[in-house]
């Protein structure tokens, strides 16, 4: 009877079952290694799900900048295009001006020709002002040597009569001569001469005072001359500023160190007064935006830490804090309302704007407007004390 083969099986068997035992036992123990790790993890999603409060409708924003014509006319150059970064007062648009250049010279002449108007008035108010003292000075003296001489000769007839009478009594009684008598006449007639003569003197000197009095009342004239010529030059200095603003208006240039979003013209083209000609804005200015729902808002008060991710810039966080959050809810701001006449309401949960600046700001270019990002901040009442 052969038993051999039977026992060698058997032996073979107890083997393989002593071999698989450790199999199983490390295979037991990853298993378990593996469950612990999956709750370990869950137990730390679970808790960071409780504890946290995720934004995902955010996203980063800048203040963009929408430039736009004052004046009308054609586009001559346009030296950027979108995507360029130009500096602080590089040119950005240059539209005809030949017109108000042009404006701007007539109107500079205009206030020379004042310039010299006044010039001139000036010049003959001095020479008026010379001429007519010197002629007031010379009619004073002229009036005062008429009345020293109009007593002399007062006098001089005054004895010329008084001798006349003597010599005509003297000819009554035959004392005197014929030839006498006339001298004497003669020599009154000559008195009286002098004294009409020295009268008018005095009127033709008091008639040369009133012509340099007239003079000076000249001087006045040209004073109101010149008095006019200011509110002249105001207005035309005022309509010379207005073209030269009209003429600067017509080159635009950058306002600040940024980037070139959208042109909307093209050179050649004409534009009206207030039609939007680029869109710019500053990278070093970016911002993110996000909507918070009214439920969770009082985890997002201004002055809260919160971390924010990227969807451009995977594996990379940014650090800010909350800036501020609007007093009222997105739906307040639609254009169409939404009445409810039906009566049937249902409770939809709001949202509130709020803005998250970066601390410390990222590099300028990093973050572009409209990019996607998260906003994560602590679940935690801002009554609480912090854990």
């Amino acid at each position: 009877m052969d038993i051999g083969p039977p026992k060698r099986a058997a032996q073979e068997g107890v083997d393989h079952v002593r071999r698989e035992r450790p199999r199983r036992r490390i295979r037991a123990a990853g298993l378990a290694l593996v469950a612990l790790l999956g709750l370990g993890l869950s137990f730390r999603w679970l808790h960071w799900q409780f504890n946290h409060v995720v934004l995902d409708d955010a996203r980063v924003a800048a203040d963009m900048i929408v430039l736009s014509s004052r004046v009308p006319g054609w586009v001559q150059n346009i030296p950027v295009t979108a995507g360029d970064s130009p500096r602080e007062g590089d040119l950005l648009v240059q539209i005809d001006a030949r017109e108000s250049a042009l404006a701007v010279e007539e109107l500079n002449a205009r206030i020379s020709g004042i310039a010299a108007r006044r010039a001139e008035l000036e010049a003959r108010l001095t020479m008026v002002d010379r001429q007519s003292a010197s002629q007031h000075s010379a009619a004073i003296a002229k009036l005062d040597s008429a009345r020293a001489t109009l007593p002399a000769a007062q006098a001089d007839r005054v004895f010329a009569e008084a001798e006349l009478a003597r010599a005509q009594g003297l000819i009554a009684t035959g004392a005197g001569t014929r030839q006498r008598f006339e001298q004497l006449r003669a020599g009154m007639d000559t008195a009286r001469q002098r004294v009409i003569s020295a009268a008018a003197e005095i009127r033709n000197a008091e008639a040369l005072m009133a012509l340099a009095l007239a003079a000076r009342e000249e001087m006045l004239v040209i004073e109101r001359q010149l008095e006019s010529l200011a509110p002249q030059e105001r207005e035309l200095t005022a309509t010379r500023d207005r073209a030269a603003l009209d003429l600067a208006d017509r080159t635009m240039r950058m306002p600040f160190n940024g980037t070139v979003d959208r042109l909307f013209v093209d050179p050649g083209e004409y534009v009206l007064a207030g039609q939007r000609i680029l869109l710019v804005h500053s990278p070093a200015q970016v911002r993110i935006e996000a909507n918070v729902k009214e439920t969770d808002v009082r985890y997002f008060r201004p002055g809260t830490p919160v971390r924010v991710t990227v969807d451009a810039w995977p594996g990379r966080d940014f650090e800010g804090v909350v800036d501020r959050v609007v007093e009222a809810t997105t739906s307040e701001f639609a254009l169409l309302p939404s009445p409810n006449p039906s009566g049937n309401f249902t409770r939809i949960t709001q949202r509130l704007p709020l803005r998250v600046q970066l601390r410390p700001a990222p590099p300028p270019g990093l973050l572009r407007p409209g990019m996607m990002v998260r906003v994560e901040a602590e679940a935690r009442d801002p009554e609480s004390p912090p854990r």
